[in-house]
């Protein structure tokens, strides 16, 4: 039986960042650092659902578009495994919904956020979707 990761009481929250360009990953990155919580980041879907395995975070922010396996395919992915499907992927993307947002919500991600995309504005959807960082 595989059992969803939950972090010790006094571990912080982890947060996944799947982004090519630099500029906003380390934006985002640093800012959601500064709040407390650990950020892993990767710019390409093969290596986002790689870290999705192996370091369990509590949320996924997922681009579309990515190096290699793009963010709906690597979202299916990390949604097909019983041991991250409970992970929440939030889609954060500068194509507009329509077709692109029916087949992220088909690949399983949990929500959708335009870009460009304020920092502040991830750190409340962290905040609402798993809480303080510890």
């Amino acid at each position: 039986m595989i059992q969803k990761y939950e972090p010790a009481a006094d571990a912080a929250r982890t947060v996944l960042i799947v982004e090519d360009q630099i500029e906003m990953r380390a934006i985002a990155s640093a800012y959601l650092e500064r709040q407390g919580y650990r950020v892993l980041a990767t710019d390409n879907g093969a290596d986002a659902v790689r870290q999705a395995r192996v370091e369990q975070p509590d949320l996924i922010f997922m681009d579309v578009s990515i190096l290699g396996m793009d963010g709906i395919r690597a979202t299916a992915e990390i949604k097909r495994d019983p041991a991250t499907r409970a992970i929440p992927v939030v889609i954060v993307t500068a194509h507009p919904y329509g077709s692109v947002g029916k087949r992220a919500m088909d690949a399983g991600c949990d929500g959708w956020l335009n870009k460009p995309c304020d920092p502040r504005r991830l750190l409340q959807e962290v905040q609402r979707r798993v809480g303080a960082p510890n």
